[in-house]
């Protein structure tokens, strides 16, 4: 999230991130997951999945399927990934 970008276009931009991914699978998963969270999230929130989109989508795949341990800053936001992908 930049200093001058409102929180609707961090919102925004985190939504076609979320869908733009290298994986059709993760695609999928992170539009749901953008869908039903990104709207509640507060700036932190926000921050960290910004910071989980610049990760790789082998790693976000492995993590989220619980293949390999997401690293500590991700784990919570994971969990609730993957809590959103299979509920």
């Amino acid at each position: 999230m930049t200093g001058s970008e409102t929180r609707e276009t961090t919102i925004k931009r985190l939504h076609m991130r979320s869908m733009r991914r290298g994986i059709k699978e993760m695609d999928l998963i992170l539009i749901r997951y953008a869908g039903a969270r990104l709207e509640e999230m507060d700036q932190d929130g926000l921050q960290i999945y910004d910071a989980l989109l610049s990760e790789n989508d082998q790693d976000l795949y492995q993590w989220v399927t619980g293949q390999l341990p997401a690293p500590d800053r991700f784990v919570p936001l994971v969990a609730d990934i993957r809590e959103i992908a299979t509920g």
